[in-house]
């Protein structure tokens, strides 16, 4: 370990530069214990709490997170580049590396809302905090995005110090989740025990995502809060922890009480939380709008204890999807056929409730034009929380994610639409191809008409006009084969454009087009030792390589790739499946 006598030196030193702990600062939450000790416990650090405003974060990592406990050179403590035991990959010097915009690890590093700014629409105090607001590497920040903390099965990124983004195996969440190295899971647990605390009493307006209950106490989803517990017993409270809390109470005028106390955490949530109650039935499922191969299905949501994390929808007694909303379109259905469907809602421990309703659809005859509809996308899953701000917004729909950049979610169009202002709506790896694609359009508020560009594993592939009138388009004759990733971009500054009632239909594979697949190919494959071969004749005339995971994100983007030798660098790559696309020609290979 590269802590040591001198580091802990450092450290009280460092420590006693700052203010201590008052003297009974904590007195008057003596024999609490539960919800009533955390309710004290937020009246205690909301008072003197001043909030110096969210420019102000980066001076304030000047004082609250140094590294004098490492490499003690003084440079940025970053939790998602920090290695314990040996170099750092990179470090970053205070006011000299802030972000502004990055490709890769090393490039600068920014403010890391450990509760992401989306659920509580970046509204203050909660987004200048210090106590939850950490200064991190500015490409794994970007990778960690929105997700909740937990354990990671299977990797689909790592970072340089070993911190992961991937499938959950932390029990009772199945999703995606980040998860930062063993040095550093006790400070983000504390970090949010902070939040849920401090902001008890607003925690029912905040939006969830995946980590936040619905109620003050316990104030947390039970799979994350036990996940927190024990990382809070694996990694205690630091002498780094320590110092960060004297110099943010300096800053801001308030402490974290689970550093000062660690006790705190098993008095107020005690060791783990079981939770046995199953969420009611969902009420009034509703099959409606049926198209030759979809139907789209609506119903009263469930009521729970704790909360409803999501509901499974059965298609003749099989397991089809799992949504977070209580609206979903099944796609992907045979024509001139009839179905039954019902619901079942679970909540975070994985209790089930019973069954809805069972509710029966007929889809329409099929036309005689042989494309499939391959997907449609009417946003009704987007964040339920109406707000006129501006961000980045993801969410899950029929197994396909979204990420809507620089966005607001309270339009409509024909039901909720997504708006983008300076952005762009990018959907996670869809497989089937592409042939067409159909979007419904309108400008909101001021603005000139003009046009959306329609992005295809990254290349042009059209325009979508727009104006102030709604309007339904359809760009033909795509014709784009295997694995696909979908992008609208608006490329006019200041102009905000709804979107909705997205679809596309899947890319037939003719004996024309069938040579795509097999213009080159990757050798060994699984790729072994960092590197990726390719094979085919006059490779120097690819003018660009991508690399995409299969949740839709760009991993690597390369222009004239084999300018001089047939080899890409795949340092760092997890392991997991990819696609790689050579100016439109793809082929998938497998990192082992």
């Amino acid at each position: 370990m590269k802590k040591s006598i001198f580091a802990f030196f450092l450290s009280f030193t460092f420590s006693s530069i700052f203010a201590q702990l008052p003297p009974n600062y904590y007195s008057s939450a003596t024999g609490l214990t539960g919800a009533a000790l955390k309710s004290q416990l937020k009246s205690i650090i909301t008072n003197g709490h001043i909030d110096k405003g969210y420019n102000s974060l980066l001076n304030g990592f000047q004082s609250s997170d140094k590294d004098y406990f490492y490499e003690n050179d003084g440079t940025v403590l970053d939790m998602y580049s920090e290695n314990p035991t040996g170099s750092d990959p990179y470090n970053f010097n205070h006011g000299t590396n802030t972000c502004g915009s990055y490709s890769n690890e090393g490039d600068c590093y920014n403010r890391e809302h450990i509760i992401p700014q989306s659920l509580f629409n970046q509204n203050l105090p909660m987004r200048s905090d210090i106590h939850f607001v950490t200064p991190t590497d500015g490409k794994v920040n970007g990778m960690r995005s929105n997700y909740p903390f937990g354990k990671v099965g299977t990797a689909s990124f790592t970072s340089l110090n070993g911190s992961k983004l991937g499938s959950s195996v932390s029990s009772g969440y199945s999703g995606t989740v980040f998860e930062p190295i063993d040095e550093f899971k006790g400070d983000v647990a504390r970090m949010i025990f902070y939040f849920v605390t401090r902001y008890e009493t607003q925690i029912a307006g905040f939006s969830s995502g995946n980590i936040l209950g619905n109620s003050a106490y316990p104030g947390l989803q039970v799979w994350e809060l036990n996940q927190l517990l024990s990382w809070n017993t694996l990694d205690p409270v630091s002498s780094f922890e320590i110092a960060r809390n004297n110099a943010s109470y300096v800053y801001q005028g308030n402490r974290n009480p689970y550093i000062d106390n660690p006790g705190f955490v098993n008095l107020v949530w005690g060791s783990t939380t079981i939770d046995t109650q199953a969420p009611s039935a969902p009420l009034n499922l509703v099959a409606s709008n049926p198209t030759a191969n979809t139907i789209a299905l609506g119903w009263t949501a469930s009521t729970d204890n704790i909360s409803v994390t999501g509901y499974d929808v059965y298609v003749n007694g099989v397991l089809k999807a799992t949504v977070s909303g209580i609206n979903t379109t099944i796609q992907n259905l045979n024509p001139a056929t009839t179905y039954n469907f019902y619901i079942i809602a679970k909540d975070a421990a994985g209790n089930l409730s019973t069954q809805s309703n069972v509710a029966t659809g007929t889809t329409l005859e099929g036309s005689t034009g042989g494309t499939v509809t391959c997907g449609t996308e009417d946003f009704s899953n987007i964040p339920s929380t109406s707000t006129s701000t501006y961000s980045t917004q993801t969410w899950t729909s029929n197994n396909i994610m979204w990420t809507a950049t620089d966005a607001r979610i309270d339009e409509t169009i024909t039901g909720k639409a997504i708006t983008v202002k300076d952005g762009s709506l990018t959907s996670s790896a869809v497989s089937g191809g592409i042939q067409s694609l159909t979007v419904k359009t309108q400008l909101k508020y001021s603005g000139t008409a003009n046009n959306l560009n329609v992005e295809i594993n990254g290349v042009l592939i059209g325009t979508i006009p727009y104006s102030s009138t709604v309007a339904t388009t359809t760009i033909n004759n795509i014709n784009i084969l295997g694995i696909v990733v979908i992008k609208l971009i608006n490329p006019i500054s200041g102009n905000r454009v709804a979107i909705d009632d997205l679809s596309w239909t899947c890319a037939a594979l003719s004996a024309e087009e069938s040579s795509k697949t097999n213009i080159f190919t990757i050798y060994p494959n699984p790729a072994k030792n960092q590197e990726l071969f390719i094979r085919g004749e006059n490779l120097k005339k690819f003018t660009n390589a991508k690399i995409y995971d299969f949740s839709g994100k760009l991993i690597l983007n390369i222009l004239n790739p084999f300018k001089s030798s047939n080899k890409i660098d795949i340092t760092g790559f997890a392991k997991g499946t990819y696609m790689l696309i050579l100016d439109g020609n793809y082929s998938k290979f497998i990192v082992d």
